[in-house]
């Protein structure tokens, strides 16, 4: 019989597909074992998501620690003896002992003082499970042979293993693990949105407070109160003084936090390689072999850090819309990117407690390298998002590209476009072709820019006919360009239309 699905409790913000995943895999009815691998960086707020849900559902949450095997086995044994309601402390000699008992717990029917009832799914939670692997890396096997027998025999086995190293989970269910099949829930817990993250500081009144907070330190929950007690700028006018006092200042827990991030990765070893590689993604360099001459290496020497800076979600490539096989790269991580843009340069200089001096003289490299480009990902996310009620056709890919202008011998690079890949003989087609600018009012240049990009991609066969244009920027739009907007077929989105305090001027074609 499905088990009733408790509700999220008020406090956990947010999240509300995350909550549905996780009680939908706990009270599915099915009388066999699941397995769930729920994974994030650290600071997402994951040990605070699960600990709500063995409350709500009821269950055993282990939290693991970075220990030898026998002491990890010793915090096990001693947590589910708690659990249990047992006076002596359980003593297990292996994992395999440990994993046993706990899934011979699941079995149908069983009944243990303290434990489980026999009918209702018996949820197991196990944090930091990169901890235990590290110590013990027979582990996933001894799971994945408890697993199948619960998928032969009767199990009410609900486990759900947790991590924050991004490789060490993402490897859990790839190629040849003794997992890879397992598994019925596969969640990864990001950041929140920029909207969602506005909410969550307080901030969502100020559209312009709201973007520069985002772009420094993104959507990690914990920024806000673990790290920063609560530490809110009041007002646009005062972000600089916060600034100076939290993230730029050596006293502030945020300011050693990009470094700890890096570190914290299970694969990473020669953090100062890693560290030069964000680096040249962060001063612009963002195809592989301008990564590669920025940190003075081949491109083929690089392949390793960049497919570890991958695996663990801080890097990401994305591939060019509209020239097969280009792709660059962009860091995920706020304030990584922000760290190496304008502390990492400065950081000596920052430890003698010359914040506000260097925040002064930061305020270029700070437009073009951190608001910037993390506008540019904004006006994406909003495409996606609620903007896609705007176009008249069907989303498509959302991404950027570069259009070539053999005539005029430039390129023109189109920060926001959706296009549908051709297929079954229909052509590939552009619904929409968008340019963001953080801190330039944009003119009538800036679409006609648009409006020769999709010109040139007519030329080259690609179905325009429904294709829309688009200006998006932080810092206004001219009256010349609001008179062309009117006439249809352009739409201008500034912070306020991005954070839906208004809507977008202009309309497209139907």
């Amino acid at each position: 019989m499905q088990q009733p699905r408790p509700a999220k409790p008020s406090r956990v913000f947010d999240r509300g597909p995350e909550w549905d995943a996780l009680t939908a895999f706990v009270s599915r009815p099915l009388p066999h074992a699941g397995l769930g691998v729920l994974s994030g960086r650290r600071r997402m707020g994951k040990t605070y998501l699960l600990r709500a849900l063995v409350e709500q559902c009821g269950g055993f949450y282990f939290g693991a620690t970075d220990a030898t095997e026998a002491e990890s086995l010793r915090q096990f044994s001693a947590a589910l003896a708690e659990y249990m309601g047992s006076p002596v402390a359980f003593s297990f000699a292996t994992w395999d002992d440990a994993v046993t008992y706990l899934f011979g717990l699941a079995a149908s029917g069983t009944r243990t003082p303290g434990g489980p009832t026999p009918d209702a799914p018996f949820l197991v939670v196990i944090d930091e499970f990169p901890y235990l692997v590290r110590a013990a890396p027979e582990l996933p096997s001894l799971i994945q042979r408890a697993i199948d027998h619960g998928q032969v025999e009767e199990s009410r086995m609900r486990l759900l293993l947790c991590g924050s190293a991004m490789s060490v989970m993402g490897g859990l269910l790839a190629s040849t693990a003794p997992l890879r099949g397992r598994a019925q829930l596969e969640l990864t817990v990001r950041p929140f949105g920029y909207r969602a993250a506005a909410d969550f500081w307080g901030v969502a009144a100020d559209p312009a407070l709201a973007a520069r907070l985002h772009a420094v330190l993104g959507g990690t929950p914990a920024y806000r109160r673990q790290f920063l007690a609560d530490d809110v700028p009041a007002d646009l006018d005062g972000f600089d003084d916060w600034i100076c006092r939290t993230v730029l200042s050596p006293f502030s827990p945020l300011f050693r936090e990009a470094r700890y991030l890096l570190a914290e990765e299970a694969d990473i070893r020669d953090t100062a390689l890693y560290h030069s590689v964000l680096a040249a993604v962060a001063q612009g360099n963002t195809t592989r072999g301008g990564i590669a001459g920025y940190i003075g290496r081949k491109s083929v020497d690089i392949s390793h850090p960049l497919n570890v800076l991958e695996d663990s979600h801080l890097l990401v490539r994305e591939t060019d819309v509209f020239r097969a096989g280009k792709s660059q790269y962009r860091i995920t991580e706020p304030l990584i990117n922000f760290y190496e843009a304008v502390m990492r340069p400065a950081w000596a200089r920052l430890e003698g407690g010359q914040a506000a001096e260097v925040w002064a003289q930061a305020g270029q490299r700070f437009s073009s390298q951190v608001a910037g480009p993390h506008f540019e990902a904004m006006c994406r996310d909003y495409v996606l998002g609620p903007g896609r009620t705007l176009l008249s056709t069907s989303l498509g890919e959302v991404g950027s590209g570069v259009v070539t202008d053999p005539k005029a011998r430039r390129q023109i690079q189109v920060d926001v476009a959706v296009v549908e890949q051709g297929s079954g003989g229909h052509r590939p087609s552009v619904a929409l072709l968008g340019e963001a600018k953080w801190g330039t009012v944009m003119g009538v240049a800036h679409l006609e820019r648009l409006l020769r990009a999709r010109e040139l991609l007519t030329g080259r066969g690609m179905d325009t006919s429904h294709c829309g244009l688009a200006c998006f920027s932080a810092a206004g739009f001219s009256e010349a360009l609001r008179a062309e907007a009117a006439k249809g077929g352009v739409l201008l989105i500034g912070l306020n239309e991005l954070y839906g305090r208004s809507m977008p001027d202009g309309f497209l074609p139907l």
